[in-house]
């Protein structure tokens, strides 16, 4: 008996082996020989590295950019095609109805429809490279190669179209631009606390603050301003007059069934991960040779976005015969994204300007309808009428069109024209700042703070895009549609937030305020931007470093220390302990220096106490809100009526209560022993597949996790997810540029090259990435380690 059973363990055991090597074989990417394909005019040499990153070196430009797309559908099919379903709004063909709130929200902001105008906009060298990539994608995707997701889907992608790849740049838009989602808060919060609850809820930039540009490097419109003190926000100072905050009459105030239904759209865009969350955003700076021992600059930037199985980006080093870019790309666009070429250097984080508006329609505005039908699996198709005014797509549809006002949205990515694909690709070629400022002419959106360096020494910024302005209103909150809060065109491109060899040599970006008082342009409101903390940190530790090295600033990117600790440590150790267990941790955190390390209780403890303070509005305004840290602060600093209870209490039964509270989360978690609640226990990070990441037959083998330091506003941001402890979003990608030699630059991914779960580099720059280590961003063989070298004939 006991050899039979041991026999058919045998068996299943070979079984598996069996399937595990067929599917590897079936799914992974041919990487080394050569594959005769069409499209290409001669041989192009793809050599992965020991890491999986790619080296192209192709004779023309075309076929360098025909590989890139090869590498990508090789690597990242699934990721692709999911991408391209989410833009067209048809992931319930492939997912069944558990996605057809996503399809509906998806086809009624209309991202395809969008990214089909953009495409004629293009420049004719543009749409032939596009051209290219697309044939480089269909070329790998004829080699047979299944990826995983379509077997346990079982379904066939399509072939890839010229406007797929301009399609994912229009949910990127979303995911870093515009204030929808600060609008339908601000409408819920006048509703219940009247327009002085706004800065309550969601506190103002607060004066004195670090600025992206000082007064005295504005340049084009602002260049005589004069006034504010440098670096600065100084709101004293004598400035021109900037429109005023916005008035709601009485008759535009949105029902609670409006506001609930605009709410759909933000839930749907949360279960894609797209959504706005504290700390989502980025770090990048640009240290002219006057600041660092080499005497050239150095380049830095790590974009804090959503952390999934597969990451975003992938890394890559694209040669034709004038391009010759190396960084971060993503699957779908054909361009490096983030990087640099052989002379110039570049790194983006989000500006986050108001380029949004909700406008409450009046009952005859005309509309214009059209049908679509969302094919479901397993269930009946579903025909969705989406409704559009002069200003846009009526998005109150999803549910309350019939019982509240209409309501449109105006946003300029989803306006015709856009040629963000144009200056992306320019980017890629720049040899000097005016090739760089010139393809940045073409860029709509989403707005990003884009820094620079040469190899000549020069440094600079800019905001470019396409940014509204307007007269008489800040757009903060829905106006009315009648005509009387139009955009009056857009802020010209000489005009926007600009530097070139900044006096100081250097320019920090954090997604902090842009520019100081004296600028006489509004680019958002002042709770547009990010708190303080990251912008301020970053410029003290570059500031104190001395000379600067590539080591030091990879110091700074990892730095893992609190200054949001550091302004709440005085109102939390007033706190009155309820009990024994609440003076044991104010005694813990009594000496703690603020580093968020996997190691520290105190942070545990800080992170689930400010958890539970970010709650305080959620009894005012009956919703799920949670607060910023810096809203929160000014609460407790202030005495605020927020702190109350069901308008009962102060601030410091407040913080006595909250402190229980969190202590009693803390404990169901991790038990009695405070001794024991180390950081890493509860943060870790949680690289999610995006179709089965809660799939708990399949989430072992898509999903990566593993502790990581880093917590709320840190420069190596890694917030505490609302509810879970997890870190969904941080640095993506991380990179620093040496323009006195740029293959000592360096660069790292949050997961790794290969979307294949079974593949040898799924997730091998996870564990360098969360110990602060970099790969070489090298052009130079010597620098790639063991290789292997895939020849694509023609």
């Amino acid at each position: 008996m006991g050899r039979g059973v041991l026999g058919l363990l045998v068996l299943l055991l070979l079984a598996g082996g069996g399937a595990f090597a067929w599917l590897k074989t079936t799914s992974g990417a041919q990487r080394s020989g050569s594959v005769t394909v069409p499209g290409v005019s001669g041989p192009v040499t793809v050599t992965r590295d020991a890491w999986g990153v790619p080296h192209i070196r192709a004779a023309t430009d075309a076929d360098a950019v025909y590989a890139l797309g090869f590498v990508h559908w090789q690597d990242r099919a699934w990721q692709m095609d999911f991408q391209r379903r989410v833009a067209q709004g048809r992931l319930s063909e492939v997912l069944g109805g558990a996605a057809l709130e996503q399809d509906r929200f998806l086809r009624t902001w209309g991202f395809e429809r969008a990214a089909l105008s953009a495409l004629p906009a293009l420049s004719a060298q543009s749409r032939a490279l596009i051209r290219a990539y697309t044939a480089g994608v269909n070329a790998a995707q004829a080699q047979g190669k299944v990826a995983l997701e379509f077997r346990i889907l079982g379904y066939t992608p399509e072939p890839w179209r010229d406007v797929d790849s301009v399609s994912w740049s229009k949910l990127m838009a979303f995911d870093l631009g515009g204030n929808y989602e600060e609008e339908v808060l601000g409408a819920q919060v006048v509703r219940k606390l009247g327009e002085d609850g706004l800065d309550q809820v969601t506190a103002p930039y607060p004066a004195g603050a670090p600025t992206i540009l000082s007064a005295d490097e504005l340049t084009g419109a602002a260049q005589s301003l004069t006034g504010v003190r440098a670096g600065t926000d100084d709101t004293q100072a004598t400035a021109p007059a900037l429109p005023q905050a916005t008035v709601l009459p009485r008759e535009t105030v949105l029902p609670q069934e409006t506001v609930q239904a605009l709410r759909s759209h933000l839930l749907a865009a949360r279960t894609l991960g797209l959504q706005a969350v504290p700390g989502k955003g980025s770090n990048d700076w640009v240290i002219a040779g006057s600041r660092t021992e080499s005497g050239k600059p150095i380049l830095a930037d790590d974009p804090h976005l959503s952390l999934t199985a597969p990451m975003l980006w992938y890394l890559a080093d694209v040669q034709g015969d004038r391009l010759r870019a190396i960084g971060a790309s993503i699957p779908g666009l054909p361009a490096i994204v983030i990087g640099r070429n052989d002379r110039v250097a570049w790194g983006v984080t989000n500006v986050n300007p108001d380029v949004q508006d909700l406008y409450i329609e009046p009952e005859d505005a005309p509309l214009t309808s059209r049908r679509e039908v969302i094919r479901v699996k397993g269930e009946a198709d579903v025909t969705l009428t989406v409704r559009s005014s002069a200003h846009g797509p009526i998005i109150s549809d999803a549910g309350a069109g019939a019982v509240g006002p209409r309501v449109a949205l105006k946003w300029t990515a989803l306006q015709g024209g856009d040629t963000t694909m144009d200056a992306f690709l320019g980017l890629n070629y720049a040899q000097n700042w005016a090739d760089f400022t010139g393809a940045l002419r073409s860029y709509v959106a989403p707005s990003q703070n884009f820094v620079y360096a040469d190899v000549d020494g020069n440094t600079g910024y800019y905001a470019p895009g396409r940014v509204p302005i307007r007269s008489g209103w800040d757009g903060s909150l829905p106006v009315s549609g009648d005509g009387s809060r139009e955009w009056q065109g857009f802020i010209p491109f000489e005009e926007l937030p600009h530097t070139l060899n900044p006096a100081d040599g250097l320019v920090v970006t954090a997604n902090n305020k842009v520019v100081p008082g004296s600028y006489p342009h509004a680019l958002g409101n002042d709770r547009n931007w990010a708190e303080p903390y990251r912008a301020r940190r970053i410029t003290d530790l570059l500031s104190a470093a001395g000379k600067l090295t590539v080591p030091d600033v990879q110091r700074v990117q990892l730095d893992t220390t609190s200054l949001v600790w550091a302004d709440f440590r005085d109102p939390l150790l007033g706190t009155r302990p309820g009990s024994d267990r609440a003076r044991q941790a104010l005694a813990q955190l009594q000496g703690w220096d603020g580093n968020e390390t996997t190691g520290s209780v105190p942070a545990t403890l800080f992170e689930a106490w400010l958890m539970q303070l970010q709650e305080m509005a959620r009894d005012e305004l009956g919703t799920d809100t949670v607060m910023n840290s810096l809203s929160v602060l000014n609460q407790l600093r202030g005495n605020g009526e927020l702190c109350a209870v069901n308008g009962n209490g102060d601030c410091q039964a407040l913080l006595t209560r909250t402190l229980d509270a969190a202590l009693n989360d803390l404990e169901g978690r991790l038990g009695t022993d405070m001794s024991t609640w180390t950081y890493g226990r509860l943060h870790t990070v949680a690289s999610n597949h995006r179709a089965f990441g809660n799939v708990q037959a399949l989430a072992w083998l898509f999903n990566h996790s593993a502790p990581t330091p880093g917590g709320t506003n840190t420069v190596n941001v890694a917030r505490p997810e609302h509810g879970t402890f997890r870190q969904t979003h941080g640095p993506s990608y991380r990179q620093v540029v040496d323009l006195a030699n740029p293959n000592d630059s360096v660069f790292i991914g949050s997961l790794g090259q290969d979307g294949n779960p079974l593949g040898a580099h799924a997730a091998d720059q996870q564990p360098r990435w969360i110990a602060g280590e970099y790969l070489p961003m090298s052009t130079d063989p010597a620098d790639w380690g063991r290789v292997s070298t895939l020849t694509l004939k023609p």
